[in-house]
Formats: structure tokens, sequence, C-alpha cells
């Protein structure tokens, strides 16, 4: 449709070292992250710690970045036409990462199991990705930015149903320990498409690849030619050496009671005051310890009941916080 793209890709003449630099300290900066996870989990830092605040947003740019890589890759990889057995090899290893990983964690942790990640991300949007191949940067980018604002104009309880949950339009989102849904993450993918697009017109990866990132780059480089095995291989091993640590240096015991109020005050504090989401969080823990609710939540129960249920807790609990300080700073 648009012949003129193929030819304003240029194809450097060696790898670009400097692209797996970037893999490599994306895969670094993933590892800072869920060592910072693995410490939570293990009781040794603060519940919700890594899902709030300045962790929360240090997650979601890993994610961008390494999704954004995948943009710049599928073009510069397909650009000037679909090389098909390499893309069928490298979309079945990653397709079949993702689906280890899932049964992995549906086996481990059944209640925050990994049924739509970062590489099931990755194996769809290589695939969507390609539809995308021959389109102008432009157009492309003004797609990105649709999949991007989507989730805040097209949700709907349609999408409540555990079989669209990949798509990231229920109107609350499940429960997972990694949970990067087509909107909004598939728009970090296209715009490094159209980075690419724009970037390979002007001549830019050609004089990339003239870079030597010299001796000091050499782990990061490492890492990031074999991304998908450093990505699949650090998270066990971290786990496994704090599982060691704690045998000999156990982590103090949290009651449920605990861990519920500082994740949810570390959560409500990204919107609303420390004073608002004290009172908040209590209520909320009122709300739920009776029948069990609180013990089914740390259990994993992700049933529609439920979840109506917290809804509606939240609702009526933020209303009784809102009156409680007014009455309370009344003269």
């Amino acid at each position: 449709m648009y012949p003129e793209q193929s030819k304003a890709i240029e194809a450097p003449a060696r790898r670009i070292e400097a692209l797996d630099v970037a893999r490599g300290a994306a895969l670094a900066a993933m590892a800072i992250y869920h060592f910072a996870w693995d410490l939570e989990f293990f009781g040794y830092a603060q519940t919700g710690m890594t899902a709030a605040g300045g962790w929360k947003l240090f997650a979601r740019c890993i994610a961008s970045s390494f999704l954004f890589l995948v943009g710049v890759s599928l073009l510069l990889a397909h650009g000037r036409g679909i090389r098909w057995p390499g893309f069928w090899r490298r979309l079945a290893m990653v397709a079949g990462a993702a689906a280890a990983i899932s049964l992995v964690t549906w086996l481990a942790v059944p209640g925050g199991f990994i049924f739509f990640g970062i590489l099931h991300q990755i194996a769809l949007a290589s695939l969507l990705g390609l539809a995308f191949l021959r389109l102008p940067w432009w157009l492309t980018l003004m797609v990105a930015a649709a999949v991007i604002a989507a989730p805040n104009f097209l949700r709907s309880e349609f999408f409540a149903h555990p079989a669209w949950w990949w798509t990231g339009l229920s109107p609350v989102n499940p429960r997972s320990n990694d949970y990067v849904p087509v909107f909004p993450w598939f728009g970090a993918v296209l715009i490094g498409l159209a980075s690419a697009k724009l970037a390979s017109s002007q001549g830019f990866f050609v004089k990339l690849a003239a870079v030597d990132t010299g001796r000091w780059s050499l782990p990061l480089t490492f890492a990031g030619r074999h991304s998908l095995a450093v990505y699949l291989i650090h998270q066990p091993l971290l786990i496994a050496g704090l599982w060691l640590f704690a045998q000999g240096f156990p982590a103090p015991v949290e009651t449920p009671e605990v861990q519920f109020r500082a994740s949810c005050e570390a959560t409500c504090e990204e919107s609303r005051d420390a004073e608002f989401c004290t009172r908040y969080c209590v209520c909320m823990l009122d709300a739920l310890e009776p029948d069990g609710l609180l013990k089914r939540l740390f259990a994993g129960d992700q049933s529609a009941e439920l979840r109506s249920q917290i809804e509606t807790f939240a609702g009526q609990c933020t209303i009784e916080t809102d009156n409680s300080i007014l009455e309370g700073g009344a003269p």
C-alpha cells in the first residue's frame, strides 16, 4: 500500500550494539525492580511498596522501554520484507516462554498467576505489529495514541469476563503479578515502530551501527543479545537466593490485617492525603473482615461476586471517610 516505506528503511551493515546495550540496561532495571518485589514478597520490605509511588512508575517505565524496543527491532528485522522463518522461530520461543511462565505461576501462586504478562504482550504485539510495517510513521503514531487512550473510554462490563482480560478493557483490572494487556501497552510497541521508521528514513540506524559502545558495556551487550534467556533465569535465581537467606534470617511475620492496611494506604496515597487514607483503609478492613472476605482476598479469589462487594465497600468507605473528615474539621 505504501511501497515507498520499504525503500526508506536502511539496513545497517552490522548489528547495532547500542540497541543490545539498551536491552541490557532495561533487563538490569527489571532485575532491580524484581529484587525489590521479592523483598516485599518474603516480608523484608513493606507490603505494597512496589505497587505504588516511585516503584510503580519505575515498573511502568521498564515495561514501556522493553515494548518500545520490540517495535524498533520489529522494523529493523522485517521492515524491508518479512523474514518468515526467523519470525516464526522467534515467535514460537517467546510464546512458549510465556506459556511456561503462566503454567509455573499458576501452580506456585494461583491467586496472582501471570496469564497475560510482558512476554504474552510481546508475542501478540509481534503479530499485530506486522500490519503496521508498511504504514507511514505518523499514521502508526496516531494509532499508538488511540491504543494508549482506549482504556479511558472503552472500558465495559462486556470485557469483565476472564476471556477478555487480555484486552485491558475490563472495568477493574484482574489480580496478577504481571499484567500487560493490549490496551494500553501495545501503544508502546507502535511508538517504537513509528520512531524506528522516522529514524531509519534519516539514516540514524546506519550511523548508530558504527558506534563502538566500549568494553564497559560488554555485560549489558551480552544480556541484550540473550534477553529472553536472561529474563527467564534472573527471577528464579533472585527468589532462590532470598529463600536461602530467609532460612537463616527469616523476616518478621505480619498478619493479613497489617499487610492489607499497608498495601491499601500505599495505593490510596497516590491520589489522596494520609489522613483520608488511614481512615479509609480502617473502614475497608472493618468491612472485609466479617464473613471471611479478607481471607478470600488473600487467597487470590478473583470472582465477580467478591470484586463487586469490594467495589461497593470502597464506595461506601469513601463517602463515610469524606463525611467524617468534614465533620471532624467543622468548627
